[in-house]
């Protein structure tokens, strides 16, 4: 299982996440902030849990070139 975590109001629009993740990423057209796909959303921390392991470089590479370190991948 892959836990991805994004601390969304803290995201600062980068767009990096994106370009290194698209299966998992967005920008919203709304307010510019990135939206974690499939997740929910629990006071600001937006979790998506997937049985899909090849989504696990991509979402680490993510993650790393988060400037605000608002991602966190983690394999259970």
């Amino acid at each position: 299982m892959v836990v991805i975590t994004l601390q969304r109001p803290k995201c600062i629009g980068c767009n990096y996440c994106v370009e290194l993740a698209p299966e998992q990423f967005r920008m919203s057209k709304k307010d510019g902030k990135c939206v974690l796909l499939k997740a929910t959303d629990k006071k600001g921390f937006h979790t998506l849990k997937s049985p899909d392991h090849s989504i696990l470089e991509s979402a680490e590479a993510a993650a790393k070139a988060c400037p605000v370190k608002i991602i966190s991948v983690k394999e259970i």
